[in-house]
């Protein structure tokens, strides 16, 4: 439990640090950060229920963040600011950095085998999270013609 706390406070330092990179106003450090934090909590649960797939859990922890362009919209309006500031710090924790890393470094090695066990979970983490946002934005999208198509009929 206390390991879980830990990455979590870190996912929100993480988060906090790139709000603090694109320079965002410091009454919104707080608001861009708990997205990193909702983003890294599902991802960890969904490790533990999916018996630790990388693929499923990247895919829902990025469709969490992604799905949090409600949130982000409502942030975004009520604070006065641009959606992606909002959702950008939420993916941060998600990025494969330590695999990444490792991949290079027996690339540099010359260990052929270590790099096409990094390369693969890199590949796998770099695609669940960009199918779990393409698969919320898209579901988004859809809802939003469809709502802008009812209420131009309704007038």
């Amino acid at each position: 439990m206390k390991d879980v706390i830990l990455q979590l406070v870190m996912a929100f330092v993480g988060s906090l640090g790139f709000a603090m990179l694109f320079r965002l106003r410091q009454s919104l450090w707080v608001s861009a950060s708990l997205g990193g934090v909702i983003c890294w909590g599902g991802y960890l649960l969904a490790m533990y229920f999916s018996g630790g797939q990388i693929f499923i859990s990247g895919l829902v922890a990025s469709a969490l963040s992604a799905g949090s362009l409600i949130i982000a919209d409502f942030l975004a309006a009520r604070k006065r600011a641009p959606v992606p500031l909002f959702l950008i710090p939420s993916v941060v924790p998600l990025i494969p950095g330590s695999t990444l890393y490792y991949t290079m470094s027996a690339a540099v090695q010359g260990n052929t085998e270590e790099v096409s066990h990094y390369g693969s979970l890199t590949l796998q983490y770099a695609l669940s999270i960009a199918g779990g946002i393409c698969i919320v934005w898209t579901i988004l999208s859809i809802f939003r013609r469809y709502y802008v198509l009812r209420t131009n009929r309704i007038k």
